[in-house]
């Protein structure tokens, strides 16, 4: 491969405008919202190819995992993970790829996107690639614009020297301005120019150019990210960026710290069908649906409704619809959303609320993903706790100790090795052992299949952090 382009994937928002399917323990990146991928694994899938080199993936440490996970279900294995050490906005992800693939490769062009847009034609996405490299080899940065259909107030948009609208293919043309996110007049009224698109947030350049331009217009994003990334160290495959000179960064996006500041911008129109996935308006929008306008996931019922989205996540829920319309509906074991089609991105204020008032809805999910597998708590009282607990092939967890509980295992499904201070036992299918509060343990899956079982706590206290770890295969404090 000659001079490839490399991808670079932002994974760090956490979507709260999709609650409650999105929550920051599990954003909306990382969900099944279309199709039978995640948004993250189509965005990942379709930057490969011939002319792509493995993507570099921008994520938080809590989500590292997952990432690598999913990438490793569609068989794409990542060029680097960087773990930011909080969230500082794009600006600094963006600066901190660049100098990662500079390092790595030399001067290189980069392509750098979203984690949760919807793009279904991909060929098309390709030639609009295509179609920007030759600026973007040329010093330039480009932008990908989309071409409206409605007069939308939820993006930001951009203005075109000229209206390209038959041109096929749309070729690369300097961008006059960047527009916030408009009124509804003035964005009626960009629709009916001709020269305006929505911006995608999807920007292609070289290395060179990026950190060029940062220098001159985010000089302090530059030496601190640069300083991030000199004392970062590698731990089991990601690279973790040092914390002391990252805390320091400003929380600024890319198009505020360089886009808008920067001249010689170019702009390529975008064709094909997009969304950013930013609602569950969006969502409905997208979604397949019947002549009704019912869009229908998981088991659903719908009777005389119309317009209406209808989510369901369970398979032991039913979600029944009676004489709805432009509603949205979205059923969780924990937490149910139901909201005006125009008004679904107001998810956000109701997170807001719910974190004010100490609900872990607002931010977790009833499954709590980890490393080597995850778990769901069944029930809960003042003084047990019984959970189901899946762990992974070959996976273990690691060797604790708890102060305040005990527990009780039984293996529903698989082989359990299991470690009580000295012994180490075989627990199958059917078969129950007890870890006595205080007890050091581990529990790891030899087999080649998953491994479930039920955990019952017991005890004075059933918090997560009740938890003293000697050992961890994942180096988790």
């Amino acid at each position: 491969m000659t001079n490839p382009v490399h991808p670079v994937i932002l994974c760090g928002g956490s979507g709260t405008r999709l609650w409650p399917v999105s929550r920051q323990s599990f954003p909306k990146q990382f969900t099944q919202l279309t199709g039978a991928h995640s948004l993250f694994q189509t965005s990942a899938a379709r930057l490969t190819g011939a002319d792509f080199a493995a993507p570099v993936i921008v994520t938080g440490s809590d989500f590292r995992f997952i990432a690598l996970e999913q990438l490793a279900a569609i068989e794409i294995a990542p060029s680097e993970i960087l773990l930011e050490p909080s969230a500082k906005n794009t600006a600094a992800a963006i600066c901190a790829a660049a100098l990662s693939i500079e390092a790595r490769h030399g001067p290189s062009l980069m392509l750098v996107a979203p984690s949760d847009h919807l793009i279904p034609d991909v060929d098309r996405f390709h030639e609009a690639v295509a179609a920007a490299r030759p600026a973007a080899e040329a010093g330039h940065i480009v932008t990908f614009g989309i071409r409206p259909d409605r007069a939308e107030t939820g993006y930001g948009w951009l203005e075109l020297s000229e209206d390209t609208a038959n041109d096929t293919p749309a070729a690369a043309q300097p961008l006059r301005s960047f527009v916030e996110k408009p009124d509804a007049d003035t964005a009626t009224a960009m629709l009916a120019s001709g020269t305006h698109l929505w911006n995608a947030g999807i920007f292609f350049f070289s290395t060179r150019t990026i950190l060029a331009q940062l220098a001159h217009h985010a000089p302090d994003t530059l030496e601190l990210t640069r300083q991030s990334m000199d004392a970062s160290e590698p731990d089991l495959g990601f690279r973790r960026l040092s914390p002391a000179p990252w805390e320091q960064l400003p929380d600024i996006s890319i198009d505020h710290a360089v886009m808008q500041k920067a001249e010689g911008l170019v702009v390529v129109p975008f064709d094909g069908a997009w969304s950013d996935m930013g609602d569950w308006h969006a969502v409905w929008r997208e979604a397949e649906k019947d002549s009704d306008g019912i869009a229908a996931t998981g088991q659903v019922t719908a009777v005389e409704c119309k317009d209406t989205l209808l989510f369901g996540t369970s398979d032991r829920q039913e979600v029944v619809g009676i004489g709805l319309e432009n509603l949205v509906v979205v059923a969780m074991p924990d937490a149910v959303l139901v909201a005006h089609r125009d008004r679904a991105q107001e998810a956000k204020d109701a997170v807001a609320r719910l974190s004010a008032k100490g609900a872990d809805q607002a931010t977790r999910l009833p499954i709590d993903y980890r490393p080597w597998g995850w778990f769901e708590s069944l029930t809960i009282g003042t003084r047990f706790q019984v959970k189901q607990i899946v762990v992974k092939p070959g996976a273990a967890l690691s060797l604790q100790s708890h102060h305040h509980r005990a527990e009780h295992w039984i293996v529903v499904e698989g082989t359990a090795k299991v470690t009580i201070n000295d012994e180490v036992h075989l627990v199958s299918e059917n078969q129950s052992v007890y870890v006595p509060l205080g007890a050091t343990h581990r529990l790891e899956n030899p087999g080649k299949l998953p491994m479930r079982l039920v955990e019952v706590q017991t005890g004075g206290y059933l918090g997560e952090d009740d938890i003293v770890r000697y050992e961890d295969v994942y180096a988790r404090d």
